[in-house]
């Protein structure tokens, strides 16, 4: 870990987005759900939500690049326990549709809480995540094609979100509580070391300013003993 690196991950870590999502309603391509993850990170999304029949999210490592390090997908068994959960916590849902009542994407005000509903490339949105969303939004087209690839989709959508969010400057404002982001940062500073503390049931030891650990007593009997 150098001190670049360090500084990098803080940085990456002040800029989150807790009240920024996407909500992905049985988007099932590896290939699709690694690409909106990857744009989720570049635009400061914290934590991606996820409506599938599978336990796991499966995803394409070329495509994300290493971006499953960085963000994580919260799994729902059904759409309305997702949108219960989102809503709770004050988030406007848009389902991107084209529907007689959809609005110009660009029209939205994203500096509100606000979560992206996507579907499955065949199908869009289901009528269940339709009738819960608060608003359909949809992307002007003007050739002979009325739909774009959902990762497309994803990426022009979030990234004029991005643009409203700069504007207003919720970068510049870390959205994370102290305890998370200690917490986050020590384990894409530390992992091995993260999961061996987790193991052990101990809290994570401190970190100095260049991203070293700082090990009580305590910590470093454990990790020793580990090795023997």
């Amino acid at each position: 870990m150098t001190p670049e690196r360090f500084r990098k991950l803080q940085t990456v870590l002040q800029r989150r987005q807790l009240d920024l999502t996407v909500l992905m309603d049985n988007v099932h391509k590896p290939h699709n759900l690694s690409a909106i993850m990857r744009t989720c990170d570049a635009v400061g999304v914290h934590q991606i939500h996820a409506v599938t029949k599978q336990r796991f999210v499966q995803t394409v490592k070329d495509v994300t690049q290493g971006t499953g390090k960085w963000g994580n997908v919260q799994s729902h068994l059904s759409l309305s326990e997702a949108v219960t959960s989102l809503k709770a916590n004050s988030m406007q849902v848009l389902a991107a549709h084209l529907s007689e009542t959809a609005t110009d994407f660009r029209q939205i005000d994203y500096t509100q809480p606000t979560a992206i509903m996507l579907g499955t490339e065949l199908h869009g949105v289901s009528e269940e995540g339709l009738a819960l969303a608060d608003q359909h939004i949809v992307i002007p087209m003007l050739g002979m094609i009325d739909s774009l690839n959902v990762s497309v989709a994803a990426a022009l959508i979030l990234f004029e979100a991005q643009q409203q969010r700069l504007q207003a400057g919720m970068y510049g404002q870390q959205q994370l509580s102290d305890k998370d982001y200690k917490r986050t940062l020590f384990e894409w500073s530390h992992p091995k070391l993260a999961r061996f503390y987790s193991s052990k049931g101990l809290t994570y030891p401190e970190l100095d300013d260049e991203g070293q650990v700082i090990e009580s007593e305590k910590h470093t009997e454990a990790r020793l003993g580990q090795q023997k």
